[in-house]
């Protein structure tokens, strides 16, 4: 598959990981509509220009996403939705019992697994059902998924017991798809990001961020989000990538 004059649905697009895949794709003559609950999508889409599209809508709605495949339908001028890259996630903490003993919110932790876990199903179920309509093309590739994941799937640490739990049913999910999508020539893949620079991070204290950082064999250095962008290009224009889970996380292994 090839990024230029296919169009591409990015979830999470305000922001981060997923403005940062729509840059690349639009700048490889791609087209995108960029999918968020902030306002801050449709002022991006602005800066992409005429080859984006912004939809406000939220991961866990059905006729949210429908919306949005079908706006990149409309935008793919006949060629249909080509592929699609899930950003769109929160991230939780919140230990099993507190220092006063109390036990975890179970609302909170519910909802974590909505956004991250069931989104992710919603989105992958509505994009494939669209994709599998495509004219095939070569090798009889009609599409790409790209779910996000993380390494909290593998190596969570204390407090993650809810975001590991979304992302390591992200992981989960991505060999069983990419199975039963090969019958309609859609691949599946999905992206374990470690430690980047996005909106999310910010939100830890500067101290943690210099250790997590410290904490990464090589480069020493927080994940920027046009290395994750790069990935998801490779990841598109390599039909051979399907069914796997890439960590991006310069070799760190957390404790």
């Amino acid at each position: 598959m090839q990024i230029q004059h296919n169009t591409f649905l990015i979830t999470g697009a305000a922001s981060g990981l997923g403005a940062a895949t729509a840059e690349r794709l639009v700048a490889g003559g791609g087209r995108v509509v960029l999918c968020d609950l902030s306002d801050a999508v449709e002022a991006h889409a602005e800066r992409l220009g005429d080859a984006a599209r912004a939809v406000r809508g939220d991961v866990t709605s059905g006729d949210d996403i429908q919306a949005a495949v079908d706006a990149a339908i409309e935008l793919g001028d006949g060629r249909g939705l080509a592929g699609v890259v899930h950003c769109a996630g929160v991230v939780s903490v919140a230990k099993l019992v507190d220092r006063e003993g109390n036990p975890a919110d179970l609302d909170a932790y519910v909802r974590t697994i909505n956004i991250n876990l069931v989104g992710t199903f919603n989105v992958m179920r509505l994009a494939a059902a669209a994709m599998a309509g495509n004219a095939p093309g070569e090798d009889g590739e009609r599409g790409v998924i790209i779910n996000t994941a993380s390494i909290a799937a593998f190596d969570g640490q204390v407090g993650q017991c809810a975001y590991s739990a979304s992302k390591a049913g992200v992981v989960g999910m991505s060999l069983p798809a990419a199975r039963e999508l090969s019958r309609h020539g859609v691949r599946v893949m999905a992206i374990a990001p470690g430690v980047f620079e996005t909106p999310m991070m910010s939100e830890i204290p500067d101290e943690a961020a210099q250790a997590l950082a410290a904490a990464v064999p090589f480069p020493k250095r927080l994940g920027r989000p046009e290395e994750f962008a790069r990935l998801a290009e490779q990841i598109i224009t390599n039909a051979m990538l399907n069914g796997e889970v890439i960590r991006l996380d310069g070799g760190i292994r957390m404790q």
